[in-house]
């Protein structure tokens, strides 16, 4: 698999199968098949995208983000990277296209929420500079685990080109 071969477009309706999948494979508390549907056909806030390798047979979806674009606000609600292709700069591509596409709408700043034991996503959110600004306590139902509340303020279209193409030469 080369470079060339991952594609990063936005979610299609076909996509919600390999999507779900990579969702239960990735978190302990997947959302439902039906919550990709809604944000690829009826959530007006949703921007969705993935990242397909094409030189699977048949393509293959190996990452995908949600971002909801409230106002001037990008809520980061779900990133995840196939395990297979993590380390890869797939995340960090992700994550920069996202981000830059809805500053390009008028998002002014993002935010999300990650696992406190979650460490290798905060590093990833960390390099976009992202501050932590508090903790939801017990959030994750599935563990009461704490989350992580981060933001990044303001969304910097050079940074996040630059993210953007340093996530195709990561190692």
């Amino acid at each position: 698999m080369t470079d060339s071969n991952l594609i990063l477009r936005r979610m299609k309706v076909v996509d919600i199968p390999q999507v779900y999948a990579l969702d239960v494979t990735s978190f302990s508390l997947p959302w439902p098949e039906r919550s990709y549907r809604y944000e690829v056909e009826e959530n007006e806030h949703s921007r969705p995208w993935v990242m397909e390798d094409t030189s699977a047979t048949p393509a293959r979806i190996v990452g995908m983000i949600v971002v909801w674009l409230i106002l001037d606000e990008a809520h980061v609600a779900t990133l995840a990277v196939h395990p297979d292709y993590r380390r890869r700069g797939i995340g960090q591509r992700l994550l920069a296209n996202a981000l830059l596409e809805a500053q390009k709408e008028g998002a002014k700043l993002s935010y999300l929420e990650v696992r406190k034991t979650n460490s290798g996503a905060q590093a990833l959110y960390e390099r976009f500079g992202f501050l932590v600004d508090g903790v939801r306590p017990r959030y994750y139902v599935d563990n009461g685990e704490d989350a992580i509340l981060m933001s990044l303020r303001p969304l910097d279209p050079q940074a996040l080109t630059a993210l953007l193409n340093a996530g195709e030469t990561i190692p």
